[in-house]
């Protein structure tokens, strides 16, 4: 999860250094083409079987579509905000990831774990309001992108039976599929959507993004795989950490002091709800009492 957490913030800098003169859909697109050429020769080698059941090709194919979304969310976000910034909306996560389970699967959730999340939305509402002010609505693409990665977090879950290498061979394939014909379609008719040749230093920065992003969800989902989702929890706010430092040092970025208070509210928050989702986890099952016949 450290790995995860020191690699992912290259991602963000290739991808901030590319949108300079290219779409956020032909970075997100070329991110998993990447993926795509660099896993699958490499599952092969490894002889691994692509003889995956058909429940699980679905669920690749939504973990697919929610890893483009918040993939494309978020680039459209840094290529105008600094990275600490948009990062740190994206922590509403675990929040999400709570009310999920209490809307869809029906776990139950107290009190003070809905003051957690409340408080939490708050602290990132607290960092979103600068950008609002200088960015507009771009600033709350954060916000899609936190969604959209607790629901590929949720799906990863799921599917943590397969290899690491595996799983992210086929999601990246299955994106490439969703996506590439989005490009095609558009190209040359201008827009958001339209892609444009690359040229010069730009071909590092989108190798880049997708080299990177290989490598550090590697590290993720095989965390994933290893542990527990709340002992990985608390270890997730070092890639804060390491992103503000990435974009001091290339863009010269640093949060304003309103932002670090929305970062600290963020954090407190997520540390308590995380420290209440193990003293849950830990309570013995309650055991019906015998019965009079």
């Amino acid at each position: 999860m450290v790995g995860f957490c020191a690699i992912a913030p290259l991602i963000d800098v290739s991808a901030k250094l590319a949108s300079v003169a290219h779409p956020a859909a032909q970075i997100t697109v070329g991110r998993f083409v990447i993926q795509a050429l660099i896993l699958v020769p490499l599952s092969g080698i490894m002889g691994q079987s692509w003889r995956i059941s058909r429940r699980d090709w679905g669920l690749i194919a939504l973990r697919a579509l929610f890893t483009l979304g918040a993939t494309f969310a978020f680039v459209g976000a840094v290529s105008v905000m600094p990275l600490a910034d948009a990062l740190a909306v994206t922590y509403v996560e675990p929040f999400v990831i709570l009310l999920l389970g209490w809307m869809i699967f029906n776990e139950q959730i107290g009190p003070r774990r809905i003051m957690a999340a409340v408080v939490g939305f708050a602290g990132a509402l607290i960092v979103v309001q600068p950008g609002l002010a200088a960015f507009g609505a771009v600033a709350l693409l954060p916000f899609a992108a936190g969604v959209l990665f607790a629901c590929y977090m949720l799906v990863t879950r799921a599917l943590r039976h397969h290899t690491p290498v595996l799983l992210q061979a086929a999601t990246a394939v299955i994106s490439v599929l969703m996506a590439l014909p989005i490009l095609v379609y558009f190209d040359g008719k201008g827009g958001m959507f339209d892609p444009v040749m690359p040229e010069g230093i730009m071909w590092v920065w989108l190798i880049s993004v997708g080299l990177a992003a290989t490598l550090s969800h590697q590290f993720l989902t095989l965390a994933l795989r290893l542990a527990s989702s709340a002992t990985l929890a608390p270890l997730s706010y070092l890639e804060l950490a390491f992103s503000t430092l990435a974009g001091l040092v290339v863009f010269g970025d640093f949060p304003s002091l309103t932002v670090w208070v929305g970062i600290a509210v963020i954090v407190a928050s997520g540390l308590y709800l995380i420290h209440r989702e193990r003293m849950h986890a830990q309570k013995p099952p309650v055991v019906a009492g015998p019965t009079a016949s």
